[in-house]
């Protein structure tokens, strides 16, 4: 998904949310219960922008119906270097209704684990001024 791939390397995080369906699903590498809803996600999307260090995507891989994408890249979070995936499902409106994330190896994602655990408050605290809005 080339307008998603833009838009987090270019670190703007309104385009980003321009293209979450509103009942868009994300599913962490970290947390085992999804998280339903436009507002939670970008706000997610939205920590781990000040979490990741050094991020690039490598590779954008498209299923043959153009629906299904996955977009590997690479990242740290401190001092632990990670690897990851976001695949991401749209819509018939082409908006993205699936997000889901998975890192490795396990020591990157106890760092993301850890540096997101301390954003939770404020990423909650986000999501809710979305919502209200």
């Amino acid at each position: 998904m080339r307008a998603f791939r833009e838009a987090v390397e270019a670190w703007d995080f309104d385009a980003v949310e321009a293209l979450l369906a509103e009942d868009v699903v994300f599913t962490s590498p970290v947390v085992f219960k999804p998280y339903p809803g436009k507002a939670i996600t970008a706000a997610i999307l939205r920590g781990v922008s000040r979490v990741f260090e050094d991020f690039r995507y490598e590779r954008e891989l498209t299923g043959a119906d153009g629906r299904d994408h996955a977009l590997v890249f690479a990242a740290r979070v401190g001092d632990r270097a990670l690897t990851g995936c976001d695949f991401i499902h749209v819509n018939d409106d082409g908006l993205i209704d699936e997000l889901t994330v998975m890192v490795r190896p396990l020591s990157g994602a106890q760092a993301l684990a850890e540096a997101m655990g301390a954003q939770f408050e404020r990423i909650a605290k986000e999501a809710e001024a979305s919502s209200d809005s």
